[in-house]
């Protein structure tokens, strides 16, 4: 099958899931699975190395999540994985605070952003990734546009184009949201 083809089936089969066809899920799993695979392989590789959160644990709450989701219209296979990338964000935030919970004041779960990704800081450190989901929601505050671009770039791994089509803005825009939003998150996160 080819790509366009697939990604029309994808939506196809995600629509007649969002009108209650059961069965539709049942054949939306094998074709999205795999790239939710990539998706958090992807992101786990940035996590820290002790890190004890594994790919198929990440993509199956994800999962969970997802199919939990009742009042969903999804409009597009895009959509979804932006819908994905919120759910793998929220998990990993999620995750980071319980361990560091329980630690006690332990160590802050520590993640690192790959400078053709985001926010290299000057250090050559890792990032705290409470500290990123803190900062993305105060930047939330500020500018929703440009922390869900943030969001879907980083979390999501999507490209400029995909986030384009899930916010429904240009391409061009993308790349200017995105350009600005890692210099704030920058400099929010190297105080």
């Amino acid at each position: 099958m080819n790509q366009p083809e697939e990604r029309h089936n994808i939506t196809q089969m995600l629509q007649k899931w969002s009108e209650g066809n059961a069965q539709a899920l049942d054949e939306l799993m094998p074709l999205v699975y795999e790239e939710l695979h990539r998706q958090a392989s992807r992101y786990l590789r940035r996590e820290r190395k002790d890190h004890t959160l594994q790919t198929t644990a990440l993509i199956h709450e994800a999962y969970l999540k997802l199919i939990d989701q009742r009042d969903v219209r999804w409009e597009s296979r895009t959509h979804f994985f932006a819908i994905a990338a919120q759910a793998m964000r929220r998990i990993l935030v999620d995750y980071a605070r319980a361990k560091q919970r329980s630690k006690r004041g332990g160590d802050d779960a520590k993640i690192s952003l790959e400078e053709e990704t985001i926010l290299i800081s000057t250090e050559g450190k890792g990032v705290d990734l409470i500290a990123l989901d803190e900062a993305l929601t105060r930047f939330a505050e500020i500018d929703p546009q440009q922390a869900r671009v943030v969001e879907l770039r980083y979390f999501g791994d999507l490209s400029l184009e995909e986030t384009a089509e899930a916010l429904h803005i240009s391409r061009a825009t993308v790349a200017r949201e995105w350009n600005t939003a890692k210099v704030w998150l920058h400099r929010e996160l190297t105080r």
